[in-house]
């Protein structure tokens, strides 16, 4: 038995790992748009657009990966599909540091998606390691991984932009690579042999794997339920400098220490308020909770009048960051051990659906909301219907919650 089946696995094991992957994801976020305006001649409108097509594959790309990824974990191990994925991301980094062109940062961006699966698999880990009553927590941590990764990886990213428009690349790559190693000498493996079944493409494609969750009670509504909530969200990060810019004339800066502002208060909210809330409200609660919460400060966000109002809504609207957490945690009850990786992998896919459509909306909408031509002048459109779709989730959670009630055991 070799060093790392010895170690017990755990959360910190796990959230090292992911801190890594998100610093790496982050230090490339201040200068990839820049690279590929250069690649377009220095047009920002013509950048923009090119940028936007790189999102849209690597989404794209996620979505059809994530399933497959999950269910390749649920037969071979979580720590031998997180290495694979974690290598795929250092290729990818690699290649666009040498890109000569906006060819070879799209064939980059597609072996990304394509072993974009570290996120799903990593949340399988966690429904390894963790009981039931304590998932919603370790869900928790992944956030809380993500506002430090984000908190640090862009700030590294633009020290170094200013130096080399190619230097964060090969520093990310460097930050990933070091993460292969921590997985392959540190990282224990979290589903043991007799929790594993056979990889099946049926139940691996992006189609079928969404259809297998019809399998599980209650976990349908919950899925879809998760898939609006991250599509508000997506559609808030997607027009927020744009919005920020027209409606309160920050400059870079401005939004810079805003998104350092959003990392810090999520790693404050997820890596501790969340075990908190969530022991005194249960999941069930919670999670209406950070819905309600998330619909409100969405809506605040459109009839905001002054920037400081910003940083007050972004404080309060943290808290609603106990919904996902909550969620996850939830779905992860109805999935037997040998099937939490695809299921992980199917929410990965939502996500990644998310990721495609999210900045279409937002930026048709508030397009079509401040030009001349527009009938009605309202900026913050896109908040409102991100509002909106969170009242669509929290419909949802209801119908689920009233379903798993009704077809429950009496006693």
């Amino acid at each position: 038995m070799d060093q790392t089946d010895r170690r017990k696995p755990a959360l910190g094991f796990i959230f090292v790992t992911l801190v890594l992957i998100v610093i790496g994801f982050g230090i490339i976020t201040p200068v990839l748009p820049q690279l590929v305006t250069q690649f377009e001649g220095g047009s920002v409108a013509q950048g923009s657009s090119a940028y936007g097509l790189l999102i849209g594959v690597f989404a794209a790309m996620q979505f059809v990966a994530s399933p497959i990824l999950g269910s390749l974990s649920d037969r071979f191990g979580r720590r031998k599909v997180i290495l694979i994925a974690l290598a795929g991301s250092a290729i990818d980094y690699v290649i666009m540091g040498f890109a000569p062109s906006l060819a070879w940062l799209l064939f980059a961006r597609i072996i990304s998606g394509m072993t974009a699966g570290a996120f799903a698999t990593c949340n399988a880990y966690i429904a390894d390691v963790t009981p039931p009553e304590r998932r919603a927590a370790g869900y928790g941590l992944v956030g809380a991984a993500f506002g430090l990764g984000f908190v640090l990886g862009p700030a590294i990213g633009g020290v170094l932009g200013h130096m080399s428009i190619r230097l964060p690349f090969f520093v990310a790559a460097a930050c990933v690579g070091a993460n292969w190693l921590y997985g392959a000498l540190v990282l224990p493996e979290s589903l043991p042999p007799e929790h594993r079944r056979p990889f099946s493409w049926a139940r691996s494609n992006p189609v079928g794997s969404l259809l297998a969750l019809r399998r599980f009670r209650g976990v349908v509504d919950l899925a879809w339920m998760y898939f609006i909530f991250m599509l508000g969200n997506t559609m808030l990060q997607s027009i927020w400098v744009l919005y920020m810019g027209y409606r309160y004339h920050w400059t870079t800066l401005d939004v810079g220490l805003s998104l350092t502002f959003i990392g810090v208060v999520a790693v404050l909210v997820q890596g501790g308020l969340v075990r908190r809330i969530i022991a005194r409200t249960g999941e069930r609660k919670g999670l209406v909770i950070g819905l309600v919460i998330s619909a409100v400060i969405m809506a605040g966000y459109g009839l905001a009048t002054k920037g400081w109002m910003i940083y007050v809504l972004v404080a309060v609207g943290a808290l609603g960051g106990i919904a996902g957490p909550s969620a996850q945690a939830l779905i992860t009850r109805h999935v037997p051990a040998n099937e939490q990786g695809a299921v992980q992998g199917s929410l990965s896919g939502l996500t990644s659906l998310s990721a495609i459509f999210a900045p279409l909306v937002a930026a048709w909408s508030f397009a079509k909301c401040i030009g001349e031509s527009a009938r009605w002048h309202v900026p913050g459109i896109a908040f409102f219907e991100a509002a909106l779709l969170m009242i669509v989730a929290l419909a949802l959670a209801f119908r689920s919650f009233q379903l798993e009630d009704r077809l429950a055991p009496s006693h």
